[in-house]
């Protein structure tokens, strides 16, 4: 039973005796005392000062002398206004640390039979191009959530939907028809999904030009896009493929099989992964299909021009378009599609959706029309909808081939991450194999705290160069602490120590800190994954770390002569580089055991 636990039984036992109110221990919630105060945990009086008939001051204090008494836990007490400041025994922080260290899946909740299954859309790219910099924030945001969400005690399916249809897509194979002169993978040396990008800048450079020399003639810019011969060709190319156009399917086939092939790279250095992934191509007439059943029930309706509509006014929206006059779907009928098909393949509690908040009124309309159409957990799906990324240089365009490429990115924060670990004499007395593979580790994880640090729901700037800094709230500061306490903890069993017993130790002040801290851990992964967030974890994390830290500064740990204490303290090495683990792992970043 954790601390907080204890203080709460002991609280909701103390209510009941003194005032004679049943208060379940669940709802009593101590809090960490605040610095300028003497204690441990506070305890907020006020629910039960009514029923007690008295002061705030003097319900804080009955309580808190009531749990002297009779809760061995406790110490002392004092009271500020509403507020009882719990100090716990000494000793009994013995007790806690020995509870920690004791479980090796402290703070992780396992799924059973009665668990809801929780289903996770992530990364969603589009088959016209490589993923950026954005994709790699929401590639991290989606992964660690359903990784916090599994430690909350969720079953979790992590899905991705490829939008690998549409005109983006006959653009780059067009540009490759074009001018391509038979490119492969193989022929040019590129990563596929590099290469179809390329196309597809290609073909934005040739509108463009196109455009400006039919604005020369005398045609406003409008006129001239809607004129545009290469953009006629490429919605001919459209329609040939929705035709099923045998030439048509096997380029598209062809060129997205590169594109997936370079997706696959990068997912597997970014170091996500999918249960199951779904296709736009695949979804978009099980969407018509669905639109047409809500059609002749009457939930949707159709226009003269006989484009099919949802009317939403009744909640507040617009009316939606989902068929166009010409049959074609748009986006909302594809998400209704894949809906369908998810909610036949999984027995779906929850469906959150990992897009950015400039897709949120589309995800009102998707809950809506979800629920109308009979999808259980339609109401109530999450759009975990996160703020863009953005450089000191300013916003990326893709059809200008201004995007900052997530391999690209990953390969520079590798070779920046070897660069400074040199500098700084991290890597002394390594192989070149130990160097690649810290240089790896350092990089990698350096991105994905930086992004993920951040409040998802603001916008945020990346700076490469700030997040490889082994000081301060970083990747690196973080796997290194952890790197130095194992190596702590190999000296101690080169030493012949073991932890013995260290029950009669009184823990020293900063102790005492971090074992309350580590305490912690379960109610963060819980916070987390109730309000989505894997901020919560990172600067746990990098709490945990700085108050080792000043540990590790202050006391000697194998140099301790006295048994109990040095045991105390190893303890705690152990429970500390456990927990950092565990925490760094629900980000996705690993954590070298040297450096």
């Amino acid at each position: 039973m954790s601390l907080d636990n204890i203080i709460a039984q002991g609280v909701s036992r103390a209510v009941k005796e003194l005032y004679g109110v049943d208060t379940p221990a669940e709802q009593i919630v101590p809090q960490a005392t605040r610095k300028e105060f003497e204690g441990n945990l506070t305890i907020v009086i006020f629910p039960w000062v009514k029923a007690a008939r008295k002061a705030p001051e003097a319900v804080a204090n009955e309580i808190g002398a009531w749990l002297a008494d009779n809760e061995p836990a406790v110490d002392r007490f004092n009271v500020v206004k509403g507020f009882l400041n719990i100090v716990i025994e000494p000793t009994f922080w013995c007790s806690v640390l020995e509870h920690i260290a004791s479980d090796d899946h402290f703070g992780f909740k396992e799924a059973t039979a009665d668990s809801p299954l929780v289903m996770v859309e992530y990364s969603s790219p589009n088959t016209n191009k490589p993923l950026h910099l954005g994709h790699v924030r929401n590639n991290l945001l989606g992964f660690s959530l359903s990784q916090i969400l599994k430690a909350c005690g969720n079953k979790v399916v992590k899905t991705n939907i490829v939008n690998d249809r549409g005109i983006h897509i006959c653009k780059s194979m067009l540009a490759w028809q074009k001018w391509g002169d038979g490119a492969t993978p193989e022929s040019t040396g590129k990563k596929g999904d590099h290469l179809i990008g390329d196309f597809y800048v290609m073909f934005d450079k040739h509108f463009r030009d196109e455009v400006k020399a039919l604005v020369e003639k005398g045609m406003t810019e409008d006129e001239a896009k809607a004129a545009s011969p290469l953009m006629a060709e490429a919605r001919e190319m459209l329609v040939k493929w929705e035709q099923k156009d045998p030439e048509v399917r096997a380029l598209w086939e062809k060129m997205n099989q590169w594109v997936y092939d370079g997706f696959d790279v990068t997912y597997k250095r970014l170091g996500v992964d999918f249960d199951k992934i779904y296709y736009e191509s695949q979804t978009y007439l099980e969407g018509k299909s669905k639109v047409m059943e809500g059609l002749e029930k009457g939930i949707m309706y159709r226009k003269e021009d006989g484009s099919v509509w949802a009317d939403l006014t009744d909640a507040g929206l617009d009316n939606k378009l989902l068929l166009r006059a010409d049959g074609t779907s748009v986006y909302m009928t594809q998400d209704i599609g894949t809906a369908k098909l998810r909610f036949a393949d999984y027995p779906i509690d929850k469906m959150i959706y990992v897009v950015g908040n400039e897709q949120n009124y589309h995800f009102q309309v998707l809950s809506l029309l979800l629920d109308r159409l009979g999808f259980k957990w339609g109401k109530d799906l999450v759009h975990f909808s996160y703020g863009m990324v953005e450089l000191p240089e300013g916003k990326m365009k893709s059809r200008e081939g201004t995007v900052v490429d997530a391999d690209d990115l990953m390969e520079e924060m590798v070779s920046q991450a070897r660069e400074v670990a040199m500098q700084l004499g991290k890597t002394d007395g390594l192989t070149p194999e130990e160097v690649d593979k810290i240089a790896e580790t350092v990089g990698m994880g350096a991105l994905k705290y930086f992004l993920l640090k951040v409040d998802p729901r603001k916008n945020m700037m990346f700076n490469p160069k700030e997040s490889i800094d082994f000081n301060g709230n970083t990747g690196p500061f973080i796997q290194y602490t952890y790197a130095r306490i194992r190596s702590v903890l190999r000296k101690a069993e080169g030493l012949g120590y073991v932890i013995g017993d260290y029950a009669a130790v009184k823990p020293n002040e900063k102790e005492t800190a971090l074992i309350q801290t580590l305490a912690e851990f379960p109610d963060t992964v819980q916070e987390a994954g109730r309000t989505y967030s894997p901020a919560l974890i990172a600067n746990y994390t990098y709490e945990l770390v700085k108050q080792y830290n000043q540990f590790y500064h202050d006391y000697s740990i194998l140099k301790e002569e006295n048994a109990a204490v040095r045991s105390l303290r190893l303890a705690l090495c152990r429970s500390v580089a456990r927990t950092v683990k565990m925490a760094m792992g629900l980000l996705g970043i690993d954590v070298p055991e040297r450096m």
